[in-house]
């Protein structure tokens, strides 16, 4: 007798806590999507002579997915995002110095005006200007 009523004392209190979360459950906003709406089908253009790349770009195009990745739609507003902050941090440092002993020292050290002005020259001479 005493094993029945103790049987039922944790039903009761294993029913009691799952209704508690079946009401929780229940009040807990209901997120609201957005319905399907139709896709407009515009006419295609032509980007590439490839008929399969050409399908992906107008498929891509007419989606219109691909203006808001990320969260939002990507402006000059949120360059920094788009850079991953780190075009900014190498805009800033001081240039990288090459050791004098470093083979690649003379090609980057070298003084290229004479290269230029050659170059400049043969263009005259070929087009006249």
């Amino acid at each position: 007798m005493k094993k029945k009523k103790t049987i039922r004392q944790i039903v009761r209190e294993e029913v009691a806590m799952a209704i508690q979360e079946v009401i929780t459950e229940l009040k807990k906003p209901v997120k609201v999507e957005k319905p399907m709406t139709p896709k407009k089908r515009t006419q295609n253009s032509q980007f590439t002579s490839n008929k399969i790349l050409n399908d992906v770009l107008n498929e891509t195009a007419q989606n219109g997915d691909w203006k808001t990745l990320g969260g939002g739609e990507f402006t000059s507003d949120r360059m920094n995002e788009i850079v991953g902050r780190n075009y900014g941090d190498m805009m800033n440092t001081s240039p990288q110095q090459v050791p004098s002993n470093d083979p690649m020292a003379k090609f980057l050290n070298k003084d290229y005006r004479e290269v230029l002005d050659k170059a400049e020259q043969k263009q005259k001479q070929k087009y006249g200007k």
